[in-house]
C-alpha cells in the first residue's frame, strides 16, 4: 500500500510547484514511509509515498511505459500481476522493474479502459496520459482503498486522503452539514462522497476521465449480478463447499505473493480463522497471527482466538485492549480517518494494527467480507422474519421468530412486549422498499442526530442518501432475490464505506500496514453472487457452505459457533471517573460553541448524564449519539484549529526524508 496524491492544472492555469506536491504527501507519510517520488509536467504533478511491498528494489513511483507517455502513482496490489505481466510480454512489452505497478500501464497501454476489469487486486490509481492530456482516477471493485477529489478554481487535485488535499492549499477544509448528518443515520457518508464540503470519492468500480479541459467522465467497469447462475441451481451444499474452498485457497495462493513476511488477523470467529487455516495449508513456512483481547469480558474472544492458533500452527500474538487503551488511540484514529464515528470499534483494530507493525509483519490477511457475500449478519435473518410476519401482520407467533435470531429477548421476555413488537413492526409491510431490510436500523440510528445543531440537523436528508446508493444499483437488482438485495446493500453502503475504511484502511495504513481480503477476491465474489441462497441461508441458518468449508479444517466449537459482532466498549471507556482530560474539554461549553456543529445543551446534558452513571446508558443510541458528538469535536479541533501545525511537522519530516523519484518535464509537449 501506498499514499498517492496529484494536481491537474486546467489550460489557463500554471501546473503545480513541486513544494505544493511536497505538501500535499506529506501529509499521508504515514501510508508510504519508505520514500517519495515525483513526476511534473506542464499540466500534471504527480506525486507518491512507498510502502515496499513488491519489488523492493526498483519500484519507487511514479512510474511510466517505454515511451514514458504514461506515467502512475498508485496505492494498492494487483494480485494477479505474473499471469498479466507474463501476456503482456508477449505481446512486446518491455518492462524495467518488477513490480505490479509497471504492470498496470502496459495493461492500459495495451487494452485502454478495459485494463480495470482485467486487474484482481486493491488499488486507487492515479493515471496521467502525457498525449492525450488526459488524467484517469481508478478505484477496485469493492472500495477497498480510498481515492478523494476536489475542483480548486482551474484545477482538480486528487489524494488516497483528504487531508493531503487540505494539505496542499487548494482546498480549503470545511465540512458538508448535510454529509455529517448522513454519518449520525447510516454510520458513514454515501459511497462518492466525503463529510468535507467539495470533496468527492471516486465510487468503487469505477473510472473517472478527466480530459484536458477537467470535465470528468464517469463510467463503472464492474457491476455484480446477484441473480443466481441457473447452472448452479441444483448445487449440493458439499459441492458448493468445495468450489468455495478451491476460490478461497487462489484467492489466498494470490495474496501470500509479497517480498515481505504474510500475517493473519485471528478474531476467533468462523471467517478469520477459515483464512488462517487455508492460509497455513498453502504456507508452512513460520506463520504470525494477530488477535485483540478485551479487558471486559463483554467483548472478550481470547479463548477462541487461542484455540485456532494452537489449531492451525500460528506464532500468534495478541494485545489486551483496555478502556485506557481506547481513551489513548481515539484521537489518532479520528485524525487518520477523517470522520466521525458512532462506535468505538476502529480503535482496537488501530492498536492492533500497530501491534502488528511492532512484530515486524507488513501485511495481514483479513477475514472481513465474508458475512456479506455468504450471508452472515443477522439483518438478513431479520429480513426474512420480517417479510413473512409480513404476510400475516397480525400474527402473535410469526414476531417470536425474531428472539431466535436475538436470543436475549427470549430469555428477558422481551419478545412478548409491544415495544420490541412495534419496533420491528415499523415499515414492515413496505415490502417493496428497495432498502426494505436497513430502513429500520437507519430510522433507529438518526436519533442520534438530536444532538446536532439545528442547522446541520437542518441538512438531513435521507432521501439523498437513498438516490446516491440507488444510482450505483447494478442492472438487474430488482430482479434479484430479496437476500441478494439485501446483501448488495449490506456492501454498497456499509461495508465499501465504513468498515473497509475506518475498521479497514484508515487505522491499517496509519501504521503503514497493509491488510489483504481473500473473501473480497473477484473469483470468490462471483461465485458467491452465482450459487443459490440455500447454500448461503436456509432458515434461520446461516453461511452454510462458509460452515461446510470450515468444519473440514477447524474444531467444532468454531464452525458451530454463532457470528458474534465485533464491539468494543463505548461510554463505558469514555465518561466517568476516569474519562480521559479530552473529554470534557471537547465537551465543555466553550468547545461545543466554538465550532458550532451540535446542540450545545442537549450534549452537555447526556454527557453530563454519562459521567454520573460511569457510562452506562440506558439504551445504544445514547452511546452512539455521545461517541458521534465526541468525534466530530475530535475532527472539527483536527482540521479547524490544528491542520497548519500537523502540516508543518509532517512537512518537516519529509524533507528529512529519501525523494528516490523526480522527474520533470514543464517544456514537453503535455505543456502545449
Amino acid at each position: 500500500m501506498c499514499g498517492v496524491a496529484g494536481v491537474l492544472a486546467g489550460p489557463r492555469a500554471e501546473p503545480a510547484g513541486l513544494d505544493e506536491l511536497k505538501r500535499m504527501i506529506a501529509m499521508i507519510g504515514h501510508r508510504g514511509p519508505d520514500g517519495y517520488g515525483f513526476y511534473r509536467d506542464g499540466r500534471i504533478g504527480l506525486a507518491h509515498a512507498r510502502l515496499s511491498i513488491v519489488g523492493l528494489a526498483g519500484g519507487f513511483q511514479p512510474i511510466h511505459n517505454e515511451e514514458r507517455t504514461l506515467w502512475i502513482t498508485f496505492n494498492g496490489e494487483i494480485f494477479n500481476h505474473v499471469e498479466l505481466r507474463r501476456d503482456l510480454e508477449a505481446r512486446g512489452h518491455r518492462f524495467y522493474t518488477r513490480t505490479d505497478t509497471e504492470v498496470i500501464v502496459h495493461a492500459f497501454e495495451e487494452y485502454g479502459p478495459a485494463a480495470w476489469a482485467k486487474l484482481n487486486g486493491q488499488f486507487a490509481i492515479g493515471l496521467w496520459d502525457a498525449v492525450k492530456r488526459e488524467l484517469w482516477l481508478v478505484r477496485d471493485r469493492l472500495g477497498i482503498l480510498p481515492l478523494f477529489y476536489a475542483r480548486g478554481g482551474d484545477h482538480l487535485a486528487f489524494a488516497s486522503e483528504a487531508k493531503a488535499l487540505f494539505g496542499g492549499g487548494r482546498i480549503e477544509p470545511r465540512f458538508d452539514a448535510a454529509r455529517l448528518a448522513q454519518v449520525f443515520t447510516h454510520w458513514s457518508v454515501a459511497p462518492q462522497g466525503s463529510v468535507f464540503a467539495g470533496v468527492q470519492s471516486v465510487p468503487p468500480a469505477t473510472a473517472i476521465r478527466i480530459d484536458a479541459d477537467l470535465r470528468l467522465h464517469e463510467a463503472r467497469y464492474w457491476e455484480p449480478d446477484m441473480a443466481g447462475d441457473p447452472a448452479l441451481s441444483r448445487i449440493t451444499l458439499d459441492e458448493a463447499a468445495d468450489r468455495l474452498e478451491e476460490k478461497l485457497l487462489d484467492a489466498i495462493r494470490l495474496r501470500l505473493r509479497a517480498d515481505v513476511p504474510v500475517g493473519v488477523y485471528i478474531s476467533g470467529g468462523l471467517d478469520s480463522s477459515v483464512i488462517a487455516a487455508l492460509a497455513r495449508k498453502l504456507d508452512t513456512t513460520q506463520m504470525h497471527s494477530f488477535g485483540v483481547r478485551f479487558a471486559d469480558n463483554a467483548f472478550d474472544e481470547t479463548p477462541q482466538q487461542r484455540l485456532v492458533a494452537g489449531h492451525v500452527g500460528t506464532e500468534h500474538h495478541d494485545i489486551l485492549c483496555t478502556a485506557e487503551d481506547i481513551q489513548a488511540a481515539l484521537p489518532d484514529v479520528i485524525w487518520h480517518g477523517e470522520s466521525p464515528l458512532v462506535r468505538t470499534a476502529p480503535a482496537p483494530l488501530f492498536l492492533l494494527s500497530r501491534l502488528v507493525r511492532d512484530s515486524g509483519i507488513r501485511v495481514v490477511l483479513s477475514g472481513e467480507g465474508a458475512d456479506e457475500w455468504l450471508a452472515g449478519y443477522d439483518i438478513f435473518k431479520e429480513d426474512k422474519v420480517r417479510r413473512f410476519w409480513a404476510r400475516q401482520p397480525q400474527s402473535t407467533a410469526r414476531p417470536k421468530l425474531l428472539s431466535r435470531i436475538h436470543p436475549y429477548a427470549a430469555t428477558s421476555g422481551q419478545k412478548d412486549s409491544p415495544l420490541w413488537q412495534a419496533f420491528w413492526k415499523r415499515g414492515m409491510t413496505e415490502t417493496d422498499d428497495p432498502f426494505y431490510a436497513h430502513r429500520i436500523r437507519w430510522q433507529n440510528t438518526a436519533w442520534t442526530q438530536r444532538l446536532l445543531a439545528p442547522d446541520v440537523r437542518s441538512t438531513a436528508n435521507a432521501q439523498a442518501f437513498d438516490e446516491a446508493v440507488a444510482a450505483h444499483l447494478p442492472a438487474g437488482w430488482s430482479r434479484w432475490s430479496p437476500l441478494a438485495r439485501t446483501q448488495w446493500t449490506e456492501i454498497a453502503a456499509f461495508m465499501s464505506p465504513y468498515l473497509l475504511t475506518s475498521q479497514g484502511d484508515r487505522v491499517a495504513m496509519a501504521n503503514s500496514i497493509e491488510v489483504r481480503y481473500p473473501f473480497l477476491d473477484p473469483e470468490v465474489d462471483d461465485l458467491c453472487a452465482a450459487l443459490p441462497d440455500r447454500v448461503k441461508m436456509l432458515g434461520l441458518r446461516d453461511k452454510l457452505a462458509l460452515r461446510r468449508v470450515a468444519s473440514r479444517l477447524l474444531p467444532a466449537e468454531i464452525f458451530h459457533r454463532p457470528k458474534r459482532p465485533y464491539r468494543a466498549p463505548m461510554t463505558t471507556a469514555l465518561f466517568g471517573a476516569q474519562a480521559p482530560a479530552y473529554v470534557r474539554d471537547l465537551l465543555s461549553e466553550e468547545s461545543l460553541n466554538r465550532y458550532g456543529l451540535v446542540d450545545a445543551a442537549g450534549v452537555a446534558a447526556l454527557a453530563a448524564k454519562a459521567h454520573r452513571t460511569d457510562g452506562r446508558m440506558a439504551g445504544e443510541r445514547e452511546e452512539m449519539a455521545l461517541v458521534g458528538v465526541l468525534t466530530l469535536q475530535m475532527l472539527a479541533r483536527n482540521v479547524l484549529d490544528e491542520l497548519p501545525g500537523r502540516a508543518s511537522t509532517l512537512r518537516a519530516r519529509l524533507d528529512a526524508a529519501p525523494i528516490h523519484i523526480l522527474e520533470e518535464h514543464l517544456d514537453s509537449a503535455a505543456a502545449a
